[in-house]
């Protein structure tokens, strides 16, 4: 049997047609069921290697967010955080919780961000078990830490770091200019490193930036958290600062942080070692 056999369908959120794909085996309630979402300039395809490692175990749902692959935004539906979580909630609903507790989440670098809303949203409770983070930073998290680099002096280096790292938000923000640079370079760059065609992706996919990170947008309010997370922390990520995790003890309680030697998009160039810090019967010597 073709344990990464393919189904598709498509789930309607208030905003979207999602397209939405899962793997592995039949939900049940003795089967874990682990919903992903993607992030920049991606799509669902980006989880296919770590999706065959898990497939023989576990039920695995990976959709396009709408403004990637084969989801669609309806029409007057936008980008904001709060409309990116329902959409979120609308796949977590219709695939079901597939055990007691709910589904695990997972999200990747605007995934994450995403994921991050979604838990601290009163719907997270009893429909997620827990949150897997890799290269995307809670926005409320991601200010105050800022914030608070600039604020004691021996920290100052590492906030100067980060808005170096962060640079390229500034430059996807711009008119014009970013479609530009994705139609006439960009984009054949990254399909060749991504080893897969992005198509419009890219610059559909700016919307995120300009609604989200924009002086005058305001991330869902802050929860505490109470249900497991465990962020992954790629130690060559050229976007994100390693010491991001500083703080996160302050309002997750259940915290758990792995460090691994990789860049941004490790999850698709490590998949078994990738897998292997989602289930604990992955884990062998040379995981």
């Amino acid at each position: 049997m073709d344990v990464l056999r393919e189904r598709h369908r498509t789930i309607r959120s208030e905003g979207a047609d999602l397209a939405v794909f899962e793997y592995g085996l039949d939900p049940g309630p003795d089967v874990p069921t682990v919903v992903l979402v993607h992030g920049y300039p991606d799509d669902h395809r980006v989880f296919l290697p770590v999706l065959r490692e898990l497939a023989p175990t576990h039920h695995l749902v990976a959709f396009d967010t709408r403004n990637a692959g084969r989801s669609r935004p309806l029409d007057g539906a936008g980008f904001t955080l709060a409309e990116l979580v329902d959409d979120i909630f609308a796949v977590v609903t219709a695939v079901g919780a597939g055990g007691p507790g709910g589904v695990r989440l997972l999200g990747h670098d605007w995934g994450s961000i995403q994921g991050w809303a979604a838990v601290q949203d009163e719907r997270s409770d009893g429909a997620i078990s827990d949150y897997t983070s890799i290269s995307g930073p809670d926005l409320r998290h991601f200010a105050r830490w800022l914030r608070s680099r600039f604020q004691a002096r021996r920290l100052v280096l590492q906030g100067v770091g980060q808005v170096l790292r962060s640079s390229y938000v500034g430059v996807l923000r711009l008119p014009v200019l970013p479609e530009l640079l994705w139609r006439y370079g960009m984009t054949r760059r990254y399909e060749l490193t991504a080893r897969r065609n992005v198509g419009a992706d890219p610059v559909r996919g700016l919307a995120l930036y300009r609604t989200n990170m924009s002086p005058d947008a305001r991330p869902p309010r802050r929860r505490r958290v109470t249900l497991p997370v465990h962020v992954i922390v790629p130690l060559k990520d050229p976007f994100l600062s390693p010491h991001l995790v500083d703080g996160l003890e302050d309002w997750v309680e259940d915290l758990t942080v792995t460090s691994v030697p990789g860049g941004h998009w490790w999850i698709a160039r490590q998949p078994r070692a990738f897998a292997a810090l989602l289930d604990p019967a992955l884990r062998t010597s040379d995981a």
